[in-house]
């Protein structure tokens, strides 16, 4: 109870201090926070720290820097709100940040100031089409957003992409459970020109910001490596290791289907004959599989690996 009054009293001693700076500094840009923090003390008088819904944390982020002359107000994302502000309760703001009002006016009322950059993709992005907003993932009204920390991003991407979570708690899985790799290292929810929405043009771009060994160039390629790692590999998770789709020989099959699959020993050779046909070995249970041999399975760099024997 004491730290809540504390807290309180530390974002109503911190607006007004932040306001008579400025008054008292009258520099560039001053008579505009002035009028913000003016504005704000009309929302606040009501919607103070007494609110059902905590919202002056608000002064604890950087939408709430009164120092700084480019930080709205309260009415800068809610719209002037003239009705709301005359008649109180029963009417509502402009802009209300809830499923009722309609997502790209929520987005909209965000990229008014955050446009550009990593956010120049967004629209026609995937989730901007599937109706996400900006609140739906971020709160502008908390002192942490969740989703830009590293330790809880991963916690609010899964809310929606439960299939990912399930995936992220599999045998072979990228770190993400540990705390080393989140979902922005990968992938730019804002939007991308490449696929899955990842950071950069393609697939394999994306992953050889980290597996910088698979990259290449090399003098003997294996064609599905040079073209898309997800081709082999469940990126956000899989039994089989290294985050494989399915176990070789059984992966390697789903492209190598010619009789080159069944390598026949020569006559008289240690795996015999039976019924007239020459028994071999399955490549089932034979280690590695098709890796005993061909092990550079990313590509080659040695005079004689046309095969990807090394």
């Amino acid at each position: 109870m004491l730290a809540k009054a504390v807290e309180k009293k530390m974002n109503r001693l911190y607006q007004f201090m932040t306001l008579c700076a400025f008054m008292l500094a009258g520099g560039a840009g001053a008579p505009s926070v002035i009028a913000a923090g003016a504005n704000d003390a009309v929302c606040t008088a009501c919607h103070n720290e007494s609110w059902r819904t905590p919202v002056l944390a608000i002064y604890q982020t950087k939408h709430g820097v009164k120092a700084d002359a480019r930080t709205p107000g309260c009415t800068s994302c809610h719209g002037e709100s003239k009705g709301h502000l005359s008649q109180g309760p029963g009417t509502k703001p402009d802009v209300v940040f809830n499923d009722a009002t309609d997502d790209k006016v929520r987005s909209g009322q965000c990229m008014n100031c955050h446009k550009g950059n990593a956010r120049t993709n967004w629209d026609g992005g995937q989730h901007q089409n599937n109706q996400v907003a900006c609140n739906n993932c971020h709160k502008v009204h908390a002192a942490t957003d969740k989703v830009r920390e590293k330790k809880t991003q991963t916690g609010v991407c899964f809310t929606c992409h439960k299939d990912q979570r399930a995936d992220s708690k599999k045998i072979s899985h990228h770190p993400i459970g540990e705390g080393k790799v989140v979902c922005s290292d990968c992938h730019n929810p804002h939007g991308s020109p490449g696929p899955k929405q990842v950071k950069k043009n393609t697939i394999n771009e994306t992953c050889f910001t980290c597996h910088a060994e698979k990259r290449g160039p090399f003098l003997w390629e294996h064609q599905p490596a040079a073209e898309n790692c997800a081709s082999c590999h469940a990126v956000h998770g899989s039994n089989i290791s290294p985050l494989l789709k399915s176990r070789p020989p059984f992966l390697c099959s789903e492209c190598h289907d010619g009789p080159h699959n069944s390598k026949v020993p020569a006559a008289g050779s240690a795996a015999g004959t039976q019924g007239g046909l020459t028994a071999v070995p399955s490549e089932n249970y034979t280690g590695r599989a098709c890796m005993n041999c061909h092990a550079m399975v990313h590509g080659s760099n040695h005079p004689a690996g046309a095969l990807l024997h090394r």
